[in-house]
């Protein structure tokens, strides 16, 4: 092979080497607690399974072996992910079943990162149940992402901070941080109160949803006003229709001088 397209070739492999983002050596072992460990958990290769608002979803097939004499019950660790530098870059969380002594069981830990992941960080797996009420009940409740049923449901939170999101069809949607203490009382409750909608909701076959305000409705047509400008739809554009309730106050009737002054 000619010297010169050699050198040319080595400087293209160099140069591609130097994009390659770094990567885990796997397996990935890890032990909890570190002093006296009693779990022993083997992290298998991260699988890119998705992107979600602009970061990285990935998967990872998870070992995980008692080492004591005594069974470990379910339990939810927190994982956090860091990249080569070790920033912290997400998390997620791994859920164990009941493990016997001296057994193994399977696991799979989904996160979510903005970056490569390369290293793995363990927090204790304690875990605080508390019961997550919606006023009214019935609101999809999802915590850090992770759909969890409709409220009122009881949810075993780790320590340190969550976002719930509530949505519930005719409410507004809800979103607030939780941060769960380790003196937090088990059995406790939190209540969120969702707000109605100040406008009419109308959503449309083709996936879009309107908020304004629903000014006439007839067999085969509808006049909507949003920000302002009236829009006319066709009745069989509309899948489904939220109207909010509105006060109309009576004015008290004017009598004219005439009228008042007549015997």
């Amino acid at each position: 092979m000619n010297r010169n397209l050699t050198l040319v070739l080595l400087c293209l492999l160099l140069l591609m080497a130097s994009f390659c983002p770094a990567q885990a050596d796997f397996p990935i072992i890890l032990s909890w607690p570190d002093d006296q460990p009693t779990l022993k958990f083997v992290f298998g290769k991260y699988q890119q399974s998705g992107i979600v608002d602009g970061q990285g979803i990935f998967v990872s097939d998870v070992t995980v072996q008692n080492l004591s004499h005594q069974t470990v019950p379910h339990s939810v660790f927190t994982v956090f992910v860091s990249d080569k530098n070790g920033v912290r870059i997400g998390r997620g969380l791994l859920r164990l079943p009941e493990i016997a002594s001296k057994r193994s069981e399977k696991a799979q830990l989904q996160f979510s990162v903005a970056g490569t992941p390369v290293g793995l960080k363990l927090l204790s797996g304690r875990t605080i149940p508390l019961k997550v009420v919606s006023v009214p009940p019935g609101a999809a409740l999802k915590v850090d992402r992770q759909d969890y049923g409709m409220t009122p449901i009881v949810v075993d939170f780790t320590i340190g901070m969550h976002t719930l999101d509530l949505n519930k069809e005719g409410y507004a949607p809800g979103n607030t941080p939780l941060e769960v203490t380790a003196d937090e009382l088990p059995g406790g409750s939190v209540t969120f109160e969702l707000g109605g909608m100040s406008r009419d909701t109308v959503e449309l076959r083709d996936g879009t949803t309107l908020l304004g305000d629903v000014l006439s409705m007839s067999l085969d047509t509808m006049v909507v006003r949003v920000d302002g400008k009236d829009q006319k739809y066709d009745r069989n554009q509309v899948k489904k229709l939220f109207l909010v309730q509105r006060v109309v106050s009576e004015q008290p009737a004017v009598t004219s001088p005439a009228a008042a002054s007549h015997p």
